[in-house]
């Protein structure tokens, strides 16, 4: 496979985690198909998955690529689950998997040679499902990692492409559309007339761009990250929305009753309820409050003697939550401390479907969010607005004056 100059450099470079930010039609996957069929010659008994978003664009994008780049070297394709195992060097055979991001815990407790990891940007909870999952089947064999994605907003993948500035483990690459000399620049110039500039630079320039219909439009790193909590007398309440197959997310919140600072997150998958509740009853919070619409578990953490708060959920219980929180984030009394990675990419991740003119978010980077949402809408509800204090004071002074009026009389 003849690779054009920009793949090179990434290709010669031997750092063990590199991540390629590309725009469309770049070669991405070429490359990465390149870098697994060399490992997996050039390893004994070499192991290496290919992950995409999900299973179908696994098989769509990357399958008949190593079938064509390994026609010489292929012994077995296995086309339902996935996998092509190959002759290396050694007169020996590596395998290569295919897998999706989706499904991610199937690789748990597995050992890999190397990673490629397709569309990274897409990937829903990576923080996660890296950590846990794929960075410690990486330990046996001292595997390396391919990242390779356009970006899509301000997300994880904007994070992991910084992490060259602090990890030496990691290196970043950063290529237009423009530099693959096999695609026409003018149909790359014609596409840049046809769409937003902001559409344009995400897609083939690989620029981080707001996310479209983002929610929370008024969050911004500047402005609402902290690292450490200012002094004060805080009272310490709990966020929580439940999962298992989904992430459940427990958020440690401090507030004075008029600030609130988000000072850590709990964020796993495949955890229990009373595993859950166990953790929440270790925080010690004065107060939780939980997703309403998971009995069983509100029931295990009141078993654990928390102080569950009620959450009332209903028509417009969303739009209102989501004020609220938007309030606290113009007045800068909402702030977020730099280590919970995992709720600063729900706040620039979180959005509207733009296709629509619902005004309900689309149920995707919205865990963090939820658990939010929940304590702020109840807590804020409880104190009244300075218009409604105004409002019964002036009705107070009326019914005074109404009172020595008639007295008067």
């Amino acid at each position: 496979m003849i690779l054009h100059p920009a793949q090179k450099q990434v290709v010669e470079n031997n750092s063990r985690f590199k991540i390629l930010l590309a725009g469309r039609r770049f070669g991405k996957t070429v490359l990465a198909v390149e870098e697994i069929v060399f490992t997996a010659v050039n390893k004994q008994d070499a192991r290496v998955v290919y992950i995409a978003p999900t299973f179908q664009s696994a098989r769509d994008i990357a399958l008949e690529q190593l079938k064509n780049r390994t026609a010489d070297i292929v012994i077995q394709v296995n086309e339902t689950r996935l996998e092509v195992e190959v002759f290396n060097k050694f007169g020996g055979t590596s395998k290569i998997f295919l897998r999706s991001w989706d499904n991610i815990e199937t690789l748990r407790g597995q050992a890999f040679d190397f990673i490629a990891l397709d569309e990274v940007a897409q990937y829903r909870n990576f923080w996660i499902g890296w950590q846990e999952v794929l960075r410690p089947t990486l330990t046996d064999k001292r595997g390396k990692v391919l990242f390779i994605s356009t970006p899509s907003g301000y997300n994880h993948l904007y994070d992991l492409y910084n992490l060259s500035l602090t990890d030496s483990e990691f290196k970043s690459f950063h290529f237009t559309s423009y530099d693959n000399p096999f695609l026409p620049k003018d149909e790359i110039d014609t596409a840049k007339t046809q769409m937003t500039p902001e559409r344009f630079a995400q897609e083939y320039m690989a620029s981080f761009q707001k996310t479209a219909g983002l929610v929370y439009k008024e969050f911004s790193r500047e402005k609402h990250l902290y690292s450490e909590l200012p002094e004060g007398s805080f009272e310490k309440v709990g966020g929580i929305d439940f999962g298992y197959i989904h992430p459940a997310v427990v958020l440690d919140i401090r507030t004075d009753g008029e600030r609130f600072f988000v000072e850590d997150e709990w964020v796993r998958m495949g955890r229990t309820e009373t595993q859950l509740a166990e953790y929440v009853s270790a925080c010690k919070f004065n107060a939780v409050y939980p997703d309403p619409e998971n009995p069983s578990a509100i029931e295990e953490l009141r078993r654990h003697n928390i102080n569950v708060r009620e959450v009332i959920k209903g028509k417009g219980s969303v739009t209102t939550g989501i004020q609220r929180v938007r309030e606290l984030l113009l007045s800068g009394k909402l702030k977020v401390n730099a280590r919970c990675i995992n709720t600063i990419a729900g706040f620039e991740m979180y959005s509207y479907d733009e296709d629509t003119d619902k005004e309900i978010p689309i149920k995707e980077n919205d865990d963090e969010m939820d658990a939010l949402r929940y304590p702020i809408m109840m807590l804020m509800a409880t104190k009244p607005k300075r218009e409604e204090v105004l409002e019964i004071l002036e009705a107070q002074r009326e019914r005074k004056s109404s009172n020595i009026s008639d007295v008067g009389l």
